[in-house]
């Protein structure tokens, strides 16, 4: 059994405020299965790329073993190739034969290995990759959200493969997946590092309690430094107004007083005002024992929305309804039929491919918010109720880019309102001032779903919202979801997440 020790480990992008690691300290074994779990921008792709080598940083980072990483960055050319042919140039002395078992594992027939990348899914492209990475020995793997745009039942044949192995970090926003295939897990908190046994809902359950221990300690520090101010005060005054007694008396009024009496007032206002300065310490004390108990705690602050009353019930009609692009010889799917009414959820479940994108689009077209796809052929009835008012969030988010400012002005969004929405999703200030290309993924999307919420709608349309964003954040959402109850209809594979929203599924 090998290590992996960072020690004081420091590290900062060049022209960022904040560091992004400051003198972490942790201890991992390589044969662990290692969950990594955080808020989105804390560092968890970039803390792989530090044990890759990649990046390097300040402080000391021990790594025994060799260390591969997934997702491969497949190049243009090798998207036209087949994977059989490039697969030694992304593993090193990778055996096919070795590939071809691992695929076996995830319920996938080999001959994927030899058709061109580009014409596979992108389940099929996962488990291409995963195959090529666990097809070698003895390395460490770290593998980057490997179930992004999954289907169910790609993402189950990854959560049973990867529950077979050990040996890996898996940054996965995924609960059910974590919960199946980690052993330990290691957060990256708001100020700390954490390194905890058990999988996600072991570090969740014991999370709460530290997280309720904090508070209580802190709300007992609180209430014992009031208590202490007040006396500081009260002994203050007390001693001032001794003091003030110690010069000029009533010598009828106050015959008991002599001059000589001045020493004795000196002392016992002396004596108090010892014990102003000894309570004034406790309270310093009380002070630095309170710092830093809620560091940590993630605050699931919460979220508004504005959902709109229609005048009709039902808002969406689709009825005997069958797709398919022009030039095809089969259609996507036939024959469908389903409403939305206000108040439902409803959560279109397929496989990838199976149309729940091209399904919204048409919806979104008959709304008014797309132009018409001519290269769709469309047979049945879709209709959407008039005047009626859609928000949307597309899958893609490689189109955002600009400023903030910029992009509330293109969206008409109040620009106080957004930024403050984009906090309560605990994006950071200092990325106010970045262009938006610049975000990673999850940060991307927080600025799609900022962008839906403060729109005011009578129907909300999403597609893979949560891809990329953080756990915390989904259950804020769930939460906001459930609070609000907005009329949706929406793709989503996260099993939690369709479970707990959706009011309706409809399969493709």
């Amino acid at each position: 059994m090998s290590q992996i020790k960072a020690n004081h480990l420091t590290f900062s992008y060049d022209g960022s405020i904040e560091p992004v690691f400051e003198n972490a300290t942790f201890t991992l074994d390589t044969d662990w299965k290692l969950g990594l779990i955080g808020r989105n921008g804390k560092g968890k792709t970039t803390l792989l790329r530090l044990l890759t080598g990649e990046l390097s940083g300040q402080g000391t980072l021990t790594i025994s073993v060799p260390v591969a990483y997934f997702p491969y960055s497949i190049t243009s050319e090798q998207m036209e190739k087949t994977a059989a042919e490039f697969a030694y140039e992304l593993r090193e002395n990778c055996e096919l034969w070795r590939v071809m078992c691992e695929l076996s594992e995830l319920h996938e027939d080999a001959e994927i290995l030899y058709r061109p990348f580009s014409t596979l899914s992108h389940g099929q492209r996962t488990k291409v990759l995963l195959s090529i990475l666990f097809s070698g020995e003895n390395d460490f793997l770290l593998i980057d959200e490997p179930t992004n745009h999954l289907d169910a039942q790609a993402r189950e044949n990854v959560r049973q493969y990867l529950s077979a192995k050990q040996g890996f970090i898996l940054v996965s926003h995924d609960r059910d997946l974590l919960d199946a295939c980690t052993d330990h897990i290691l957060v990256l908190n708001r100020k700390t590092i954490m390194v905890q046994s058990g999988n996600f809902s072991c570090w969740q359950e014991s999370q709460e309690r530290r997280n309720q221990f904090a508070k209580a300690e802190n709300e007992k520090h609180h209430k014992q430094i009031k208590k202490l101010q007040k006396a500081a005060k009260r002994t203050a005054e007390w001693a001032d107004k001794n003091e003030r007694t110690k010069i000029g008396f009533d010598p009828i009024k106050e015959h008991d007083r002599s001059i000589s009496t001045r020493s004795f007032i000196g002392a016992k206002t002396k004596k108090m005002q010892s014990r102003v300065k000894s309570t004034e310490r406790r309270i310093e004390r009380e002070i630095s024992e309170q710092e830093g108990l809620l560091q940590d705690i993630e605050e699931i602050k919460s979220l508004r929305l504005s959902p709109l009353k229609h005048h009709k019930e039902t808002l969406v009609t689709v009825r005997n309804c069958t797709l398919q692009y022009n030039g095809t010889s089969e259609p996507i799917f036939k024959g469908l039929t389903f409403s939305v009414r206000q108040g439902e959820r409803i959560a279109l479940h397929g496989t990838n491919g199976c149309g729940k994108s091209t399904l919204m689009h048409l919806i979104l077209q008959k709304a008014g918010v797309l132009t018409a796809d001519d290269s769709l052929s469309v047979n049945g009835i879709c209709e959407t109720a008039s005047g009626l008012i859609v928000s949307y969030i597309p899958q893609d988010t490689s189109f955002l880019h600009g400023s903030i400012p910029e992009f509330c002005k293109e969206r008409g969004l109040d620009r106080s309102l957004f930024c403050t929405v984009l906090r309560q999703l605990d994006l950071s200030r200092a990325q106010f001032s970045k262009d938006i290309s610049e975000y990673s993924a999850g940060q991307k999307k927080k600025i799609l779903i900022a962008s839906s919420l403060l729109t005011p709608a009578h129907l909300y349309i999403w597609d893979e919202p949560l891809n990329y964003i953080d756990i915390f954040s989904r259950m804020q959402i769930e939460t906001l979801l459930e609070n609000y109850r907005p009329t949706m209809l929406f793709a989503e594979h996260d099993i939690r997440f369709r479970e707990n929203i959706g009011t309706k599924t409809i399969n493709l």
